[in-house]
């Protein structure tokens, strides 16, 4: 599991690397009133949740697949809980800045939940699936 979580780590991080890349470039590309200066926050936000999740889902696979279905719904459902918390405590703190903000967010979520949803399935095999 160890080998598995690393592997997932390292590709996060190419992966929030490349991330960081567009955000520099969006910064000087982009006029100031469509970029929100906490994109470089989002990003970590993003990265320290997935990573966590995906530790939590990992502990979870090893026990039987009904428990790590339990933990993917359970860890998806706080997760999304949490960001919309985010989302509105934010927007009511910045109005100004809330379109760019949560244009932002909403790309690093679906962005980060794919990335997350692909490295679970290449992880969990078909076959795993099918309890013995």
């Amino acid at each position: 599991m160890k080998k598995v979580f690393n592997k997932f780590l390292i590709n996060l991080s190419v992966f929030s690397v490349a991330f960081a890349i567009i955000i520099a470039a969006m910064n000087f590309i982009l006029p100031e009133k469509y970029y929100t200066q906490t994109l470089p926050y989002q990003l970590v936000f993003f990265f320290a949740s997935t990573l966590l999740v995906h530790k939590v889902l990992l502990n979870a696979s090893e026990k039987r697949f009904t428990k790590f279905v339990t933990y993917f719904m359970a860890s998806t459902f706080f997760k999304l809980v949490l960001y919309i918390v985010v989302m509105v405590v934010y927007v009511f703190v910045n109005k100004p800045d809330a379109i760019p903000f949560i244009i932002s967010f909403f790309i690093l979520y679906l962005s980060f939940t794919i990335f997350e949803v692909m490295a679970i399935l290449s992880y969990k095999k078909p076959e795993d699936l099918i309890e013995k």
